[in-house]
């Protein structure tokens, strides 16, 4: 796993990036870039290609690598992992995420997923059909674990340094909050059990809407009221402190509702993502920073002029890591010329507060 003195020294060993490029998370100190593995067709070209630009990002200065079981049906995983064990780099100077929650397929698509879920997960006892929504979403304990053991698998490591829970605001399609929360609470324990046994270091949740949208909307999910159910959770097992330490969620120049909303109630008041959990303490891992390339193409002249970087990507970068408590900007970077761009985003200065916050005046 990831340590203190292992991500320091990976630090000073490259030193050619801009100040506040390596920011603190943990014990430890990662890159304000890390990369997205969720884009691709599943095919072993596209294994390749990934595999080559992750280790030049290693190689770089970049130490955050984010993945999910069910990217490209179990392949990101497993190419993060051979990516890792490849790279000219120590394994305890780089920080690996990764997620579960939706039904993975294996290496492709079937010809019938209904009843690839049942054969593999319904019938074997994996996944009760009562906790899955819509056919492909869980996030009951039992479930999760077994996709835990399958991701330490699929990487080939002995700790993962950061498990989010996966969306798990899907489970709202069909059950009531107090459910939902319930069951993050047991799935938590489960973690923070998986955590004092080595497994894990850290867990988080992973959203889309659910941190973002107004406590009205349908798949609002509070993240005061997860922060607790994550206390109790270490409460229960024994735990002296909780190892809930992060979110991820989406966050870009189109897309900055986690900032610009008020949707959690804070200690004075209603709060933006952002601002409650950098006031938790917790880690924000902001995803779609470029929105899945689009901003790659162009950033809005207005907010391009006070950035800086040479191409609309790396502004675009540059954007989302200067959020208030953002830790690391998540890009995909599925090739190698993708790689060195983003890269080299860090050799610029973020926007400060007070320009961050003209941006949206």
């Amino acid at each position: 796993m990831a340590t203190r003195e292992a991500t320091w020294a990976y630090r000073d060993d490259h030193d050619e990036f801009a100040r506040t490029f390596y920011r603190r998370f943990g014990d430890g100190i990662v890159s304000s870039i890390g990369v997205g593995t969720y884009l691709g067709d599943p095919t072993d070209e596209r294994d390749d290609r990934y595999h080559d630009a992750i280790t030049t990002c290693l190689e770089s200065g970049v130490n955050v690598l984010d993945t999910a079981i069910n990217y490209r049906h179990q392949r990101s995983e497993r190419v993060v992992g051979r990516a890792v064990a490849d790279a000219d780099v120590d394994r305890e100077s780089v920080v690996v995420a990764t997620k579960g929650g939706f039904v993975p397929f294996d290496g492709e698509r079937p010809d019938d997923p209904g009843a690839f879920v049942r054969r593999e997960y319904v019938d074997t006892g994996i996944a009760d059909r009562d906790d899955l929504v819509g056919g492909q979403h869980c996030i009951a304990p039992d479930y999760i674990e077994e996709q835990l053991d399958r991701s330490l698998s699929n990487l080939g490591l002995d700790t993962i340094d950061l498990y989010y829970v996966h969306n798990p605001e899907t489970q709202l399609a069909e059950n009531d909050r107090g459910a939902v929360y319930d069951q993050l609470q047991a799935t938590f324990e489960r973690l923070e059990e998986r955590a004092a046994a080595g497994d894990v270091k850290h867990y988080g949740v992973a959203t889309w809407e659910g941190l973002r949208v107004p406590p009205d909307h349908e798949s609002h999910l509070s993240l005061p009221e997860i922060v607790e159910r994550a206390r109790a959770a270490a409460d229960a097992v024994g735990n002296t402190a909780t190892h809930f330490r992060a979110i991820q969620l989406p966050f870009n120049v189109h897309m900055a509702d986690a900032f610009t909303r008020a949707a959690h109630d804070g200690a004075e008041g209603p709060q933006s993502a952002l601002w409650f959990a950098h006031e938790a303490g917790l880690d924000v891992f902001t995803s779609a920073s470029i929105m899945q390339g689009r901003l790659a193409e162009e950033v809005p002249d207005a907010v391009a002029a006070k950035l800086d970087g040479e191409t609309s990507a790396q502004r675009a970068i540059n954007f989302a890591r200067s959020a208030p408590g953002v830790t690391c900007a998540l890009v995909g970077t599925g090739s190698v010329e993708h790689a060195r761009e983003n890269v080299a985003a860090g050799r610029y200065e973020p926007l400060g507060a007070d320009a961050f916050d003209a941006v949206f005046e």
